[in-house]
């Protein structure tokens, strides 16, 4: 996402909305990696092909805007194209409020975080703040998106900030003693520590969250080509699969199988296409001792892990501890062999649903300090779905909210109104894509505000007569 949020995109005035998009606000944003798991990119263009394309500006292909054949963008693709740009910004902030602080809800579950480079500069103590205070408190700061993290509470203001005070909530503390960083918070991703997008680095890649660490990675670096982004929501990085090392017991029932590996940080544009075939897996079992009825037991716990999840739509199921439980999922794992690598791992959706909740399991979670592993409304898809169910339910229309309140002669004259607007606007535009000139942000005002000069004209030179 460019300078400006997709929130402030939402104008009331339908005959704007565009127009929002373009101008934006003045802060410089970095954009954060994509998210491959959760299946939604988390950052939204600047660009607005859609007004250029009105504009008649340059085609992709590079074409000149005097071109014969010019892109013709009726107002319903306009419209059709803002309401997708929409839906995928409400997926992004997940909820989050553009307007105030969330510094009073303490540690937030999971909320969309920024870091200012402007205020925070490498060297410095790391921080971070809320959606609303990127706007009000950093508009013109150069800022690091973060997408989301767990249990954090917004730093904005506090001591770490040495010449600013937040103008949403300022009586903060000093610090925030449970937050967590690492180097995101400068700008830098994975073990690579290098920043996003990066223009040294002439490799195409994506870039994966862990849902542990919450850092992001190349997908060249991982220690296994990830599958396609379709078949898996969730990743473990190596590093957090070498801290809880229990979960390399659940990989064989849980987690999806790669299929190609690639070497070293050093070697990484060599690819080995190693593939895991049956035969190698039986060849496995036969060296753990496993006889018939070992089979019979395994092919049992398969079916039990394949049962499918109760939970639905963004509605997250109560994390259930059975602490009673006779016997130990985990433990019922780790007496087979499970084959342990320096690799990352990736997990389907549902998956923590079926990790054991014994009370030793619980026990070892918190000792981790991974209990959120056992919570399905951790997961960055239950926040995006969560946000968009909840935007959804509130958002009305405000043109039918507009129109349903005015009489008939009210409505036939705000139509008209509209198609002024919408000739006057096209004839503005078109100018500038006679000439191949970009539409900048005075321009826009400057139609606005000739518009309104008209429209008092008319209305002043407007004659009532009473019959």
């Amino acid at each position: 996402m460019g300078p400006g949020c997709p929130c402030h995109a939402l104008n009331p005035c339908f005959a704007v909305f565009r127009v929002t998009w373009f101008v934006g606000s003045s802060a410089s944003v970095v954009a954060a990696p994509p998210s491959v798991g959760s299946h939604f990119p988390p950052y939204l263009p600047r660009s607005d092909p859609a007004m250029e394309a009105a504009a008649g500006g340059a085609d992709p292909a590079g074409g000149c805007a005097g071109a014969p054949e010019e892109p013709v963008v009726s107002l319903a693709d306009v419209l059709a194209e803002n309401e997708e740009l929409e839906k995928e910004a409400r997926a992004v902030l997940g909820g989050s409020d553009h307007e105030r602080c969330s510094y009073s809800q303490g540690a937030v579950k999971r909320q969309a975080l920024y870091a200012c480079s402007t205020c925070t500069s490498p060297g410095e103590e790391p921080a971070g703040i809320c959606l609303a205070c990127s706007y009000e408190c950093h508009g013109t700061h150069k800022l690091f998106e973060l997408y989301t993290k767990r249990n954090f509470r917004c730093d904005c203001g506090n001591s770490k900030f040495k010449n600013l005070q937040c103008k949403l909530f300022p009586e903060k503390g000093k610090v925030n003693s449970g937050n967590k960083y690492n180097h995101n918070f400068y700008g830098l991703y994975c073990v690579c520590k290098r920043p996003y997008p990066d223009p040294e680095d002439e490799i195409p890649d994506e870039m994966i969250q862990c849902i542990v660490c919450e850092d992001w990675f190349h997908g060249r670096h991982l220690g296994s080509v990830p599958p396609e982004s379709g078949d898996f929501h969730e990743m473990v990085c190596q590093a957090c699969m070498n801290c809880c090392a229990f979960l390399w017991a659940y990989t064989s029932q849980l987690a999806v199988p790669t299929v190609t590996k690639v070497t070293s940080l050093e070697d990484e544009r060599i690819v080995l296409n190693v593939k895991e075939t049956e035969e190698q897996n039986r060849e496995i079992k036969k060296e753990s001792g496993g006889d018939h009825q070992g089979k019979i037991k395994e092919e049992e716990q398969v079916e039990q892990y394949n049962e499918p999840s109760t939970s639905s739509g963004s509605k997250c199921p109560e994390t259930v501890t059975k602490s009673d439980e006779p016997v130990c999922k985990l433990r019922e794992l780790q007496t087979k062999q499970s084959l342990k690598k320096d690799t990352a791992t990736f997990w389907p959706s549902n998956w923590r649903s079926k990790l054991c909740t014994c009370k030793d399991c619980l026990k070892m979670y918190s000792e981790l300090d991974v209990q959120f592993l056992i919570d399905e409304c951790d997961t960055v898809l239950a926040y995006e779905n969560k946000g968009t169910s909840d935007q959804e339910t509130e958002r009305r229309d405000p043109l039918m909210d507009t129109l349903n309140s005015m009489n008939r002669v009210q409505q036939v004259e705000l139509i008209c109104e509209y198609n002024d607007l919408k000739t006057e606007l096209t004839d503005y535009l078109r100018r500038f894509a006679d000439e191949g000139t970009v539409v900048k942000r005075e321009d826009i005002q400057q139609f606005f505000e000739e518009f309104q000069s008209r429209k008092r004209r008319r209305t002043n030179r407007m004659q009532y007569y009473c019959s």
